[in-house]
């Protein structure tokens, strides 16, 4: 037998930081979650010792973050330990940019979390901007993604206005990084990485989609695997 500690998992954003309005979505549905929720300031980040402990890291929206590289040690943390990890919205351009960054060793991801004169080269306005509405989307056959929709034909809302060029996503996409979901001018809005028990980021933003009680399918799932992590991690029983 074994003692369950609650699941814990981290936040990572500036709360309250560009008036996101995902954040108090989040804050009205972790009250009800079976988890131990904690908001981490990019700022206070680092190393990745302020992650000690936690089932799973969701970088929320907000970007541009405080703190890029704290963003960015937060991502490897979670990659690397094999923690579930979500990132939304900045969280998913983040994800990508660690991934060309310490993975591929791109050229022109290096040092773009120290310097955010080396990120704007990349940044380009989106083709379609849709602030919060929703927007079709094509989910690729055979992905984490589309198992978990169960269809490959969505529809999402989205809070952004820019992404990152075609040439950076197309160097990016390589490797255990797959793209997986399209809009409707073939641009990427959702990634995954294959062999991890869950790491997923999307462009679009399941939480402005979702309420206490009733999440979206991407955070349900992501919730469940940070509670099979705290399973994994499980204390043994103290005898007598």
């Amino acid at each position: 037998m074994s003692v369950h500690a609650q699941p814990r998992l981290a936040l990572v954003g500036d709360r309250g930081n560009h008036d996101e309005p995902s954040h108090p979505k989040i804050d009205a549905m972790r009250e009800q979650w079976d988890l131990t929720t904690e908001w981490i300031p990019t700022t206070e980040i680092n190393d990745a010792s302020v992650l000690d402990g936690f089932d799973g890291v969701w970088v929320v929206p907000g970007a541009p973050y405080f703190n890029q590289k704290g963003v960015h040690v937060a991502v490897r943390h979670a990659r690397e330990n094999q923690l579930p990890f979500l990132g939304t919205c900045g969280g998913f351009f983040s994800a990508l940019i660690e991934h060309a960054q310490n993975v591929l060793l791109l050229p022109e991801a290096i040092g773009v979390d120290e310097d955010p004169e080396k990120l704007m080269p990349l940044v380009t306005p989106l083709k379609c901007s849709f602030r919060g509405e929703k927007a079709p989307l094509k989910v690729k056959e055979d992905s984490r993604l589309a198992d978990i929709y169960g269809t490959t034909e969505v529809e999402e809302i989205f809070h952004c206005d820019y992404g990152l060029t075609d040439t950076f996503m197309d160097a990016a996409n390589q490797g255990a990084l797959q793209l997986s979901a399209w809009d409707v001018d073939g641009a990427p809005r959702a990634l995954e990485i294959t062999g991890h028990p869950f790491f997923m980021g999307s462009l679009f933003q399941p939480e402005l989609s979702s309420a206490p009680g009733s999440e979206h399918k991407i955070i349900k799932a992501f919730l469940a695997a940070v509670r099979s992590k705290a399973g994994t991690n499980a204390l043994p029983t103290l005898t007598s």
